[in-house]
């Protein structure tokens, strides 16, 4: 049993997204439990005042009409910050995720959330922490079967071959085909294997440093010394590789 000092508030927020900035709350639930055991719970469904993408829906069932005449986040504010204060903060990848954009929703409508003194558990940080994420660990969990000679490659390509097939059979949604595993996971778009860029509607963008986000062909335009300077560096043959090929293509361009 939990023992506490002081009350904890798990929370769980649907989103119109995942981006911190822009993206806006549609549903927040708060699951309060008091050092006694008390339990309470609250949830409202929230107009995020712009509209919910297709894509959010699908995930959580929530639609435009659905929260049409719901409050607003200012309209709430005050009642979920007085059901959380005083309370520890937990949830399921909460401290990158719900927190984060929670606090983003208070500042927006002008009202403080102090976010002082409070201690926030992440279930999520515990899962991956406590439980292993190994090859050997794979193997025991989908084959039942201590994996022997790990580090071994052969072995080891030869496990990962038996907890694919193992998967197959627990998952039918992956069917029985490489394309239908792909279409089940999501066939992941690879511009270069460092993800230094990545693809955003099928331009890519920068994926770290000062133009992270811009389109490379933009800053290549304006900066052509930022090849350069790219050619020179560490990056791996690859990155070097796909800069060349988008530099070529954008020098054509001109």
């Amino acid at each position: 049993m939990l023992q506490l000092t002081k009350p904890i508030a798990f929370i769980d927020l649907e989103t119109t997204g995942t981006n911190l900035g822009t993206d806006r709350i549609v549903e927040i639930a708060i699951v309060k439990i008091l050092p006694d055991g008390t339990r309470s719970i609250k949830r409202k469904l929230i107009n995020p005042e712009m509209p919910i993408p297709a894509g959010a829906s699908e995930v959580h069932g929530i639609s435009d009409e659905m929260v049409k005449d719901a409050p607003t986040f200012k309209q709430v504010a005050n009642e979920l910050k007085q059901m959380l204060d005083g309370c520890d903060i937990a949830g399921y990848n909460s401290n990158r995720f719900d927190i984060p954009l929670l606090v983003e929703e208070f500042l927006r409508v002008q009202v403080e959330f102090d976010m002082k003194g409070r201690k926030l558990i992440d279930v999520q940080k515990i899962f991956h922490q406590m439980e292993q994420r190994t090859l050997g660990a794979a193997y025991k969990f989908y084959c039942n079967k201590k994996l022997e000679d790990a580090h071994s490659a052969e072995a080891d390509a030869s496990a990962t071959h038996e907890i694919l097939l193992a998967q197959l059979e627990r998952y039918p949604v992956l069917g029985n085909s490489v394309d239908s595993v792909l279409k089940a996971i999501g066939d992941e778009t690879i511009v270069d294997f460092a993800r230094r860029f990545i693809l955003e509607n099928g331009i890519e963008v920068f994926n770290f440093g000062k133009h992270k986000g811009r389109p490379v062909a933009d800053v290549l335009k304006a900066e052509p010394q930022y090849y350069d300077w790219m050619m020179k560096g560490d990056f791996p043959q690859h990155t070097k590789q796909k800069l060349t090929e988008i530099f070529t293509r954008t020098m054509l361009k001109k």
